[in-house]
């Protein structure tokens, strides 16, 4: 269960962990160079002391070419003025503790503390200042609101994502709608997946009143297609089993024929059948 907005904005890029990088690409416009592996990695940047230091979500990014990245994924629903110097510690111990490239990103619902967020950091003498943080942001300004079906289907974490950050828009109806209906295309548990961090991410909003009041035929849909993909791994096991009975040989390919068949009438004509063929291609006529 997604509890809070602030977890369902970044654990949408923990689902899906080549999302980010798809963002970076397509929302920020920055050339990141192709990459073999991604993954979640422990947010904890606590040294041996009484301060805890724990980024929202870190993934660690394999590259073909240019070695490995550490993505430190903040959420910021708000202005918190003790966040620029927590994320100056985090980028150097992330470098010192790994020795990777760090990158920290910073997802905003609103545009002010998006825009507050983007400003530099800098530490040291204001001329020439020690070091300074740039961190990548992502709010309402540079995330496009994605209304077009196509296009929410070809990235569903993105199109997400985007909902999420434009609970505020004056286009939400719309942008929420597609969504849903995206949403039941999906594998049941994928698609309620997504449906429960929409809503915990669209927070105190009348957003998320609109997606509760999409939800009920959505959940009723998943919960429909869960028990039919139920109902059909009985039937195949029953179908699997007479032919075992029969003393009838099933290749691989077979098994993975009839294991794969989520529909009912197919597989009951098959159960029908297994009594009676002489051979299991005899099933597929």
């Amino acid at each position: 269960m997604v509890s809070s907005s602030h977890e369902a904005l970044h654990r949408i890029f923990q689902e899906d962990t080549g999302a980010m990088v798809r963002a970076l690409r397509k929302l920020l416009g920055i050339p990141f160079p192709d990459t073999s592996r991604a993954f979640v990695v422990s947010p904890d940047l606590t040294e041996v002391a009484p301060v805890e230091r724990r980024v929202d979500t870190l993934l660690q990014v394999e590259t073909e070419k240019h070695g490995t990245y550490l993505f430190a994924i903040e959420s910021q629903s708000r202005r918190d003025p003790d966040k620029p110097s927590a994320w100056a510690y985090y980028l150097s111990y992330m470098h010192a503790k790994f020795r990777h490239q760090p990158v920290l990103i910073v997802l905003c619902p609103d545009e002010s503390t998006a825009r507050w967020a983007a400003r530099p950091i800098n530490l040291g003498l204001p001329s020439h200042p020690s070091l300074t943080v740039r961190p990548l942001v992502l709010g309402p300004g540079n995330v496009p609101v994605v209304t077009d079906a196509k296009e929410v289907a070809r990235d569903i974490p993105i199109a997400a994502f985007s909902a999420i950050t434009h609970s505020r828009s004056e286009g939400i109806d719309d942008i929420l709608k597609v969504l849903a209906t995206t949403l039941s295309s999906l594998d049941p548990v994928q698609g309620f997946m997504y449906a429960e961090l929409v809503e915990a991410g669209l927070g105190n909003t009348p957003a998320r009143e609109i997606w509760r009041d999409l939800m009920p035929v959505l959940m009723n849909f998943f919960r429909s297609q869960q028990a039919q993909h139920a109902f059909a791994e009985v039937r195949a096991d029953a179908l699997l089993r007479v032919l075992k009975a029969r003393g009838l040989e099933v290749t691989d390919e077979m098994r993975e024929r009839i294991e794969s068949c989520k529909d009912m009438d197919v597989l009951g004509t098959w159960l029908d059948r297994a009594g009676t063929v002489s051979c299991v291609e005899d099933l597929f006529d």
